[in-house]
């Protein structure tokens, strides 16, 4: 049966990071379910990462990924502009899915550029309303940015343009969520407030109950409903543009690919190390302290530290020091990098208190060295190969400590540095540490690291497809527990 037409909505944002993408894909998923034919809408979209259109033309991943949840196939008319910044200054202009080269920012936020770019957008919004129902549209960044207001094409202007409800969204996690929402409602136009008809406060951690006078609070401020507060969750993989908090990483295993799970420290530093694996279609990488997950890994690598001691102190009090043994144990490759090869050794020393209170402490005893903090930092760019191979790889040392054999250990260095000197530990084909920041960088070590376990890609059978679906239908189940869906609908039915 054919659903009666739901107004367009859009879901702004009071200012950057505050979920707008991911509960796009979750309205989009809901919809979907409760029998409409949604799409998603971005008018212009700024990030590094996009995607390709069964037509060979290009947008933003996010329109892709919501594209993907309200089960359409994704278009250009989707996301008709996309930015791809070249430097701080400029960027690629993606203009119905194709480039058109280069522009300096000032020049394309100037008015009278702007209103063929108008007319673009504008008629990409109207084609989508011609075909799905309801369009989810997603604003950019924040509405208050009135600076911009004569030149805005992605969000009140757009809203104005589709006669969409705009849903106002904020990041409670971020502190602040009262003056955020009131200052972003209050510095709208009246013609633009009277859009407003809800507002979300995504990213809640914590008893939901504490809240409750809040609610009241915002809505006697505002004027306009609160149509829920979504707490901050877990174990749910939605694809995001851009993965730059170590908050948003995978953290846990997964059946089908070589687990590669990365402790997560306390202290951790130089997560960039593991960016490369990240992107290597054999690897499903994970950042965890969970025990179970620890043990389920082929490789566990242990990162670098700001505190080398008290992210070792710590590994020995919440079982993760014994879990990474027990892996070991049972076959896993465990690899230290810097401060987590330092906890591979048998000691680690502090006896000037460059780090902190602890003096010594005892490694995880995987590897026959002892390290000494020292106040002197190395920093130094290097070049190295391993394992006997020519190939001349790269990285960069960046520690505070000396790592040295204990008395009658075997020499068994990693890599032989091209300057004649020798970095890190090797005790057999599965128990590694360096002090070599990018080492992960290197394709040839990647491989190196991996071949023991590329038999197992061929072992299980992993329905990709299956395990997204899965993850947008959590989402939406998150999101729908926690929205005030009665009213929701209600306020998409008033015209």
């Amino acid at each position: 049966m054919k659903k009666n037409r739901l107004n367009s909505f859009m879901l702004a944002g009071t200012g950057s990071d505050v979920g707008k993408s991911v509960l796009a894909a979750a309205f989009c998923r809901i919809l979907k379910q409760d029998g409409y034919t949604p799409a998603p809408f971005k008018a212009q979209n700024m990030a590094l990462n996009s995607y390709v259109t069964p037509e060979g033309l290009e947008i933003g991943r996010a329109q892709a990924v919501q594209a993907e949840a309200a089960g359409v196939s994704c278009h250009t008319d989707m996301n008709s502009l996309l930015l791809k910044p070249s430097t701080e200054q400029t960027a690629q202009v993606i203009l119905g899915g194709k480039p058109i080269g280069d522009r300096n920012a000032y020049e394309f936020f100037q008015k009278e550029n702007r209103k063929e770019l108008r007319k673009v957008v504008n008629a990409a919004y109207d084609r989508l309303a011609n075909q799905f129902n309801p369009i989810v549209m997603e604003g950019a960044g924040s509405i208050s940015e009135i600076n911009f207001r004569d030149c805005d094409l992605v969000n009140m202007s757009m809203a104005k343009h589709a006669g969409a409800d705009v849903f106002l969204v904020a990041n409670i996690d971020r502190g602040g969520v009262f003056a955020s929402v009131y200052g972003s409602v209050l510095l709208q136009t009246s013609e633009e407030r009277s859009l407003i008809k809800g507002i979300i406060i995504n990213k809640f951690r914590g008893d939901i109950r504490l809240f409750e006078r809040g609610v009241k609070m915002l809505e006697k401020l505002c004027g306009i409903p609160v149509l829920g507060v979504i707490p901050y969750f877990k174990g749910i993989y939605i694809e995001e543009e851009d993965s730059v908090m170590l908050e948003c990483k995978n953290r846990e295993a997964m059946v089908g690919k070589i687990n590669i799970a990365v402790i997560l420290l306390r202290h951790l530093s130089n997560f960039t190390d593991f960016n490369i694996l990240e992107r290597d279609e054999r690897v499903h990488l994970y950042y965890t302290n969970n025990v179970d997950d620890i043990e389920k890994a082929n490789i566990v690598l242990l990162p670098g530290s700001k505190n080398t001691l008290d992210d070792l102190y710590e590994l020995r009090c919440n079982g993760v020091a014994q879990a990474i043994l027990k892996a070991h144990q049972r076959g896993a490759t465990v690899m230290g990098i810097c401060g987590g090869y330092q906890m591979m050794g048998l000691e680690v020393r502090d006896p000037q208190g460059v780090e902190g209170d602890f003096n010594c402490l005892p490694g995880l005893g995987l590897l026959p060295v002892i390290t000494s903090m020292q106040g002197d930092k190395v920093t130094r760019q290097v070049n190295f190969t391993f394992d006997g191979t020519e190939t001349i790889c790269k990285g960069y040392e960046i520690h505070m400590g000396r790592t040295v054999l204990v008395e009658g250990a075997v020499a068994s260095s990693l890599n032989q540095l091209t300057d004649g000197r020798e970095d890190g530990y090797r005790n057999g084909r599965k128990c590694l540490g360096t002090y070599i920041h990018g080492i992960l960088d290197n394709q040839s070590f990647i491989d190196f690291l991996l071949k023991p376990y590329t038999d197992k890609l061929e072992q299980h059978a992993f329905d990709y497809a299956a395990f997204k679906e899965e993850q947008y239908d959590k989402l939406a189940a998150h999101v729908r527990k926690h929205i005030n869906m009665p009213l929701f609908y209600r306020i998409l039915k008033h015209n």
